[in-house]
């Protein structure tokens, strides 16, 4: 449905606030703007807009996704990005009032990251070494799956690394997380050796393709599409063939799986809730909060699987 000039209009003024004053990230943006234009069609079949709708128009829409079967996330999300909008309304005096202030959101289903064990960790690494057709392509393997597990990046994080925050094998590195929000991670000792071996196999490439004329790559694991670097997809897809190869079910590992697996490991290591919070970037230490749960689950699986009254109770 082409929507009303007014909510189109107000919709992209809200968007390109939030770009300029949070630094929302392009996905984010999307998001928003999906989530908004559909809230605005839904108003608009029933005679009404984002101007003028009421309580009770908001809670309808809501009514109307959980009938349609959308998931309990995609409801929740849906209401975050209205009361932002609103309150945005609001203080441009596009409204007098918050419609959806008062209005509790369906809520997210807490799921528990999965995982992988140290084990299966020290697999994986020693796959990365060896699956690629040349010396450079196991060299790039071996440095990213080190760099993963070592900082728990975010895996547009990682793919994304300018060369330059590697060079001279440094013990700390600033990385540039959501909301270009900076941090430093330290970087293991096998993480450093990796990193220089793939920078020597990276350098001498881009010697050659610079002699062919074509420009310096600034990232530390270059590609030729669009991005200028490896792609989130491509990376997603190596960790699965790396998994295969480590003889470990490729559905249970993921680039976000490593990351849940640094953090999980470094919380059974004794590491401060609060370090881990920082060292993956996020904001709400509720987020790292999780992996508490996802520790709590393996202690009471192990007791569950290994003390004698729990298998006299079974």
């Amino acid at each position: 449905m082409l929507l009303s000039a007014l909510d189109a209009r107000h919709i992209s003024t809200f968007l390109e606030a939030m770009a300029a004053e949070s630094g929302a990230a392009r996905n984010t943006l999307l998001a928003y703007g999906r989530d908004l234009r559909d809230a605005a069609g839904w108003l608009q079949s029933r005679g009404s807009d984002l101007d003028r709708a009421g309580r009770a128009d908001i809670e309808g829409y809501l009514i109307a996704l959980d009938t349609a079967g959308m998931s309990r996330a995609t409801r929740a999300r849906r209401l975050s990005a209205l009361k932002r909008y609103f309150r945005f309304a609001v203080e441009e005096g596009w409204r007098a009032d918050h419609p959806a202030l008062r209005i509790d959101g369906p809520g997210r289903a807490q799921r528990l990251p999965g995982t992988l064990t140290e084990d299966e960790v020290a697999a994986l690494l020693e796959a990365a070494r060896t699956h690629g057709s040349d010396a450079a392509s196991r060299a790039r393997n071996t440095c990213l799956f080190e760099l993963l597990y070592a900082t728990g990046l975010r895996v547009s994080e990682l793919v994304s690394l300018p060369h330059t925050a590697l060079r001279g094998a440094p013990e700390m590195m600033l990385v540039r997380g959501k909301g270009g929000k900076d941090r430093m991670v330290p970087l293991s000792d096998a993480a450093r050796a990796a990193v220089a071996i793939w920078l020597a196999h990276r350098d001498r490439t881009e010697a050659a393709a610079q002699k062919q004329g074509r420009p310096p790559s600034r990232f530390l694991f270059p590609a030729r599409g669009a991005a200028g670097h490896l792609s989130r997809v491509r990376f997603h897809t190596l960790v699965k063939e790396v998994a295969v190869r480590a003889g470990i079910d490729p559905d249970r590992a993921s680039p976000h799986v490593l990351r849940h697996a640094f953090a999980t490991h470094l919380l059974a290591g004794g590491a401060d809730l609060r370090v881990i919070q920082l060292l993956l970037g996020h904001a709400d230490l509720s987020s790292t909060e999780i992996y508490t749960h996802v520790l709590d689950a393996r202690l009471r699986a192990l007791v569950m699987a290994h003390h004698p009254l729990a298998r006299e109770g079974s």
